[in-house]
């Protein structure tokens, strides 16, 4: 699947190599002149193809670098629509023949016109790859991409940090004596560990409860599919697509109306939303619970609008949970940082704020490079003025383009596949 994936970095430069591959392997390219075109046309896109990739990690080009790397990009969409219409035009002609295609293909390439017309379109290509060749050499592009710096095992493991006094505070709200229906909201900016929280919690006390669900909403939520989802988690056949909204909410209601039930409803970001989906929760006297996590203070509010219900303002990390994390997920544990490296560190924590997902993402840069003074004061100083415990939006996406940057050729376009997906899939 990646090998034929469209890139951001390398346009359509893995599928076309692909294609020439098939058409090297197939009886018409027996034709010698053809198969000897075609391989070499092969050879130099695979090699400029390299140097995509490694130009995709060069934070600034010059210009006329700049417009080689997006010429070649085009061209090699340019190259497989010919080579697209070549093999579909031979396809074609095969349709109708059920027998000796290989040989009939064979022939029907010899005849002069059609031969005549391949040849042409052959040549056309191995221009365009010869001209943008000699501007790899006029701008001295063969760059022999750098190794990443294996990432230590133990980054993966790292326990989570500043987690247990919020997650205490939770349960405790979640476990009274009060046997009515209560909502807990989680409520806080994006990157502050709420889903991480709401998580820990719903894995130690869902076992006190006989149904339980963890449902994702996001900014803008398939609601019918939300409520299948929902029904899923419960053990319950989801009603048909066709059947109405009431007959939807009908369903879980009916089924948790006499159980004591937890429900983790994640990410919401509108009141309007609640509205709807708090239908679908009888309000028993069981001990029931609902954990909301939001990022917005009026949906948190929303939620717990009532005497009985509670809300969970999260916090960013102190400074000593910061460290803990940092350099853990870097070196394993906290004290194994090089004193170089102690100072550049605590510059670029302070631009992270206490948030986890900025510490994390800034960490896990870290640990794919190799550890000396020079690459972390470069990513400091790509970190620009941020600093102090409030941490913009901006600055967040100045952290997460650092990672991304950061990312092989093929996990770039992978991302890119998966933003394009509706947030709820």
């Amino acid at each position: 699947m990646v090998g034929v994936m469209m890139s951001a970095s390398t346009g359509a430069m893995n599928s076309l190599l692909g294609k020439l591959t098939t058409l090297m392997g197939e009886e018409f390219a027996k034709l010698k002149n053809l198969r000897k075109e075609v391989k070499f046309i092969k050879h130099e896109l695979g090699s400029m193809k390299d140097t995509l990739e490694v130009l995709a990690d060069v934070d600034k080009l010059e210009p006329q670098t700049k417009s080689w790397r997006d010429t070649l990009r085009e061209m090699s969409y340019d190259i497989e629509d010919i080579i697209d219409d070549f093999m579909h035009h031979i396809g074609k002609k095969s349709e109708s023949e059920n027998h000796g295609f290989a040989k009939k293909t064979v022939r029907l390439l010899k005849k002069l016109r059609v031969r005549h017309q391949i040849a042409g379109q052959i040549k056309e290509i191995k221009r365009l790859v010869l001209e943008i060749s000699a501007r790899r050499q006029w701008y001295k592009l063969d760059i022999s991409p750098s190794k990443n710096v294996e990432i230590d095992p133990r980054v993966a493991a790292a326990n989570l940090v500043g987690v247990k006094r919020p997650a205490k505070e939770l349960e405790n709200l979640l476990k009274d004596e009060n046997k009515k229906f209560k909502v807990v909201s989680v409520v806080g900016f994006g990157g502050l560990g709420k889903t991480t929280l709401a998580n820990v919690v719903y894995g130690k006390i869902k076992i006190g409860f006989q149904c339980c669900a963890f449902v994702p909403v996001s900014q803008k939520p398939d609601i019918p599919k939300l409520l299948r989802d929902l029904l899923s988690q419960l053990g319950c056949k989801p009603s048909s697509h066709d059947c109405g909204l009431n007959v939807m909410l009908d369903q879980p209601r009916e089924h948790l109306h006499n159980k004591r039930y937890l429900i983790i409803i994640d990410d919401l970001w509108g009141v309007s939303d609640w509205d709807i989906i708090k239908r679908a929760f009888p309000e028993n006297e069981l001990g029931s619970r609902a954990i909301v996590t939001t990022r917005v203070q009026e949906v948190a509010g929303a939620c717990c609008s009532r005497h009985h219900d509670y809300i969970l303002q999260m916090k960013p990390l102190n400074d000593k949970h910061s460290r803990r994390l940092f350099f853990g997920r870097i070196f394993g544990r906290e004290d194994a940082c090089p004193n170089p490296l102690r100072d550049v560190s605590v510059e670029i924590l302070n631009k992270c704020g206490g948030l986890p997902l900025a510490i994390i993402s800034i960490a896990g840069l870290l640990a794919s490079e190799s550890h000396n003074q020079e690459e972390w004061e470069h990513v400091r100083n790509s970190l620009g003025s941020m600093s102090g415990t409030k941490l913009t939006l901006k600055g967040m996406r100045q952290i997460l383009n650092l990672s991304y940057k950061d990312l092989p050729c093929q996990l770039k376009t992978c991302l890119f596949l998966v933003c394009i997906q509706r947030t709820t899939q």
